[in-house]
């Protein structure tokens, strides 16, 4: 089969694709289990397919939020699931040839994926230092006013001047830490972490397969590029050919998927979270043919737009609440700058609303970036486990 009909054929099932593609089968599989093989390929698919159909009906408030990250790496871990149970299920057919490569090289990848995974766990320390920063501003003027009246009504002086450059100086050292600097934007973490490890000598003796990953994983260097390391995770990622969906009947497919999968989210969440050497520019073209292909290379064309946007071209994060961040404190330090002493009751009411936003601010992030850590730190270790699982499949059989 050409290679352009066979992507044409990615539009039908995995069930016709392969009626298409080997008329042999029969010799390989009985006709049963070559049935139950298409309907689990085809599955796969499916419900691949939802996932990101969903997160593209994200609207554009949401999308790359917290909570659509987060939500995100949901749809990652659930994937990956049900790659692991195909695996598992075909493992006679994963240690032969072309498969026995192909899921090695996913393996490789995923990887890769877990110095990502730590870099952005540094990004949501560098968060927090700002979330601490902002309820610095907060607290200097719901409960910093020194010596003066408590918070009474009417009329009554709220606000005074040392209040404000308190406010003002946190504001300045916020504004200086957000700034863009791609060699050392993670220089602000005083601790590497550990690959998600609390306690190391605990995670070392229930982890015995960590050992492979600690040369990659166990921190993430000063030198370390996110850029490179997602061009290292996409490097020589293409589509299946026909000859190869024939000769792994049809488990090239799932490989694929998955490859792609992790290459895209891993590159939202760099795209999404202040990390060293951040860069957006990786290859990734999934034919849209693919059940799941459009929905995926629309999200992808989504967040490429919101990185060319004028006011977010030199952000440290294309994440909806560092956006909230930069806007918040930039509107409240312009503020800062124009007040002038006594304060007009229009001021007041001014100032009042600005502290009022940046408190649901700083709710939202401390809501947020807990779960979100977690689940960050989940895709970690499922990522670890199911290379373990896949490595000792291939030396059980």
């Amino acid at each position: 089969m050409p290679v352009t009909e066979y992507q044409r054929s990615f539009g039908r099932s995995l069930l016709n694709l392969r009626r298409d593609s080997v008329l042999d089968s029969a010799t390989v599989l009985a006709g049963s289990e070559l049935t139950q093989m298409e309907a689990e390929l085809d599955s796969f698919q499916r419900k691949v397919a939802e996932r990101f159909i969903d997160l593209n009906a994200s609207t554009s408030e949401d999308l790359l939020s917290l909570e659509w990250v987060v939500k995100l790496l949901d749809s990652f871990l659930i994937c990956q699931e049900e790659f692991r149970i195909i695996v598992f299920n075909h493992r006679n057919l994963i240690t032969k040839p072309p498969m026995d490569r192909l899921v090695s090289d996913y393996f490789e990848r995923s990887v890769k994926a877990l110095d990502v995974c730590n870099a952005i766990r540094d990004g949501v320390e560098q968060i927090r230092q700002w979330q601490k920063l902002i309820e610095i501003v907060i607290c200097a003027f719901n409960g910093g006013s020194s010596g003066g009246s408590s918070g009474g009504s009417g009329g009554r002086r709220l606000t005074g001047e040392g209040q404000f450059r308190r406010a003002k100086k946190t504001l300045n050292e916020l504004a200086i830490c957000m700034l863009d600097d791609k060699d050392s934007s993670s220089s602000s973490v005083s601790h590497r972490n550990r690959s998600f490890g609390r306690n190391k000598d605990h995670h070392h003796q229930n982890n015995r397969s960590m050992g492979h990953f600690r040369s990659l994983s166990w921190s993430v260097s000063r030198t370390w590029s996110a850029s490179k390391q997602l061009q290292a995770i996409g490097y020589n990622l293409v589509t299946p050919k026909a000859n190869d969906v024939t000769a792994s009947h049809g488990l090239v497919v799932p490989v694929y998927t998955m490859n792609s999968v992790l290459l895209f989210v891993m590159w939202a969440l760099v795209a999404a979270i202040p990390c060293q050497d951040r860069g957006l520019q990786v290859h990734f073209n999934v034919p849209r043919s693919f059940q799941w292909g459009g929905s995926l290379m629309s999200l992808h064309d989504k967040i490429i737009e919101e990185s060319k946007k004028r006011d977010r071209k030199n952000s440290c994060g294309l994440l909806k609440e560092i956006d909230q961040i930069e806007k918040s404190s930039r509107l409240m330090s312009e503020l800062a700058d124009s007040v002038v002493f006594p304060l007009s009751e229009e001021k007041e009411i001014e100032v009042k609303e600005r502290v009022e936003e940046l408190g649901k601010l700083q709710d939202a992030l401390k809501n947020g970036l807990d779960p979100f850590e977690r689940k960050v730190r989940e895709v970690f270790h499922r990522i670890v486990r199911s290379r373990t699982e896949g490595l000792d499949s291939f030396v059980n059989i």
